[in-house]
């Protein structure tokens, strides 16, 4: 009786272990596999469930990888000969296996897959020995978790919409800025571009970059850089940029002074004939000029009406007269976007009150009332708003009859009463360069640029610090001081115009 109940035992206990590497490895099938796998896993840490570990083809059983975060790892794989002519056409593959072609035979065991909860067997060809493989790996620690980015692909000829929806946070803030080339890579001057500007743009996608006269050595030159440069912004983040020049004519004029365009007198000259034709013809020259070097936005015409004598606009402005700016704006701005390039009003509400420097002065300080600014400076806004300007550039001025003691560009009363609300200004409003004393020496670059999102602004042109002004305006959306919809309202206008532009295209 002792004899039977051990002999039972025994055969029990043996039938268990002859079918335990079939039980563990296979538990969607009944049917016999060529082969029995047995692990045995030696860790001083578990894997989180959460991760999985791909265990490389047979082809490539040179070294498996590790499957703990940290500590040695050893694995042994041991695979016992079964003699059968070829593997099990009808067992049910579970949903991770893997089979061999019959035909195929192979001089080293294939190495299981990992299916999440164990290891499921791999039907094999007919196996010449039976061999022990031990393989000892030292895992690296992993500094920090994996990120994994959700690329989508975007058709050749994207809408806005599809771009907008494309992009992350991070991405759609980005491209409410305006830099410098040399801002981005850190080198200057910058007279061509490569690798650096290309992940530079990878990093920080922004919507633009404005060139000055360093930028500049010759036609072919500033044409290449362009665009190799809107190839890369392409690549970034499906968006070519807006490539930006001041190009006034007069004094103000980086392309003509450097690569022989269209030279033109100071404004003050053309304003005193106030004749539209000629104003048109001088839009239409600097435009067709900036379009063939691959620019698209110009900063200009100054829309400013020449109140103070001790302005720093000077004879950049085109008259004292409110109603002769208003001719002579709409119809520069009229001839360079009819060449394919924005026209830029600038320097909302008006600079040409001041007595002081907005480069240079901490403060500049502008005694007007909302009802001066109606009889005077809104006058040649309104006319080439209403004649269709692409974009208006808002200056560091503060106006005393707005009665926030804020720079233009950072005042909620400027941008969003006054601009788009009184004057009905729905195109893409700039800042003027953030680098200047009258921000950059009150403000910090991410104080200055939540503000100016406050206020209603599309672009930030030349903040001093550029990833500070980006952190800060994510940080706020973040935390519920912007709303994602704000950001997404101005990355609308400026996706809208690059579309027309021809820039959402691969």
């Amino acid at each position: 009786m002792k004899i039977r109940k051990l002999t039972s035992v025994f055969l029990a206990l043996s039938l268990a272990l002859a079918g335990c590497g079939r039980t563990v490895s296979d538990k969607s099938s009944s049917t016999p596999v060529d082969s029995e796998v047995l692990i045995v896993t030696e860790a001083d840490t578990l894997q989180p469930e959460t991760e999985e570990t791909t265990i490389p083809s047979e082809a490539e059983t040179t070294k498996l990888p590790a499957t703990t975060a940290s500590g040695t790892v050893k694995t042994t794989i041991i695979t016992t000969s079964v003699y059968t002519a070829e593997a099990p056409s009808a067992a049910p593959q579970s949903e991770n296996e893997e089979t061999e072609s019959p035909e195929e035979e192979y001089n080293e065991p294939p190495a299981p897959v990992y299916n999440g909860g164990g290891y499921s067997p791999i039907a094999t060809a007919v196996p010449h020995t039976t061999k022990k493989y031990t393989v000892t790996t030292t895992p690296k620690r992993p500094s920090a978790p994996a990120v994994t980015t959700t690329v989508k692909t975007l058709p050749a000829d994207p809408t806005p919409e599809q771009v907008l929806e494309s992009l992350t946070l991070k991405q759609k803030v980005c491209q409410m800025f305006m830099v410098t080339p040399e801002a981005l890579t850190g080198i200057s001057p910058m007279t061509a571009v490569g690798n650096g500007t290309a992940n530079a743009l990878k990093k920080y996608p922004v919507g633009g970059i404005i060139y000055f006269a360093q930028n500049l050595t010759s036609r072919s030159q500033i044409s290449s850089m362009i665009s190799n440069t809107q190839k890369y912004a392409k690549a970034a983040c499906g968006a070519g940029v807006f490539t930006a020049i001041d190009e006034e004519g007069g004094t103000v004029a980086r392309a003509a002074q450097k690569l022989g365009t269209a030279k033109f007198s100071n404004m003050a000259v053309y304003g005193a004939a106030n004749n539209s034709d000629t104003a048109y013809n001088i839009g239409s020259s600097i435009g067709r000029d900036l379009s063939a070097l691959g620019f698209n936005v110009d900063f200009a015409p100054v829309a400013d009406v020449n109140i103070n004598s001790a302005n720093e606009l000077g004879s950049r402005i085109f008259s004292s007269d409110p109603n002769v700016v208003a001719n002579m704006v709409s119809h520069v701005s009229m001839g360079l976007q009819d060449n394919g390039v924005s026209a830029t009003l600038k320097h909302f509400p008006g600079l040409g009150a001041e007595d002081g420097n907005t480069h240079t002065n901490s403060f500049v300080v502008i005694n007007r009332s909302i009802d001066q600014l109606r009889e005077t400076e809104f006058i040649p806004f309104k006319a080439a708003i209403d004649s269709g300007a692409d974009f208006v550039m808002v200056g560091h001025q503060i106006v005393t009859g707005f009665g926030d003691d804020l720079p233009c560009d950072l005042s909620y009363t400027a941008v969003t009463e006054m601009l788009r609300g009184e004057l009905g200004f729905d195109g893409i409003a700039v800042t003027d360069a953030q680098q200047m004393n009258t921000i950059s020496k009150v403000y910090s670059s991410g104080e200055a640029a939540v503000l100016s999102v406050k206020a209603g602004m599309d672009i930030i042109l030349m903040p001093a610090d550029l990833p500070s002004a980006v952190d800060a305006v994510c940080n706020a959306v973040k935390r519920g001081e912007i709303s994602e919809e704000r950001i997404d309202e101005s990355v609308m206008r400026i996706l809208s115009r690059k579309y027309e532009l021809g820039l959402l295209k691969k």
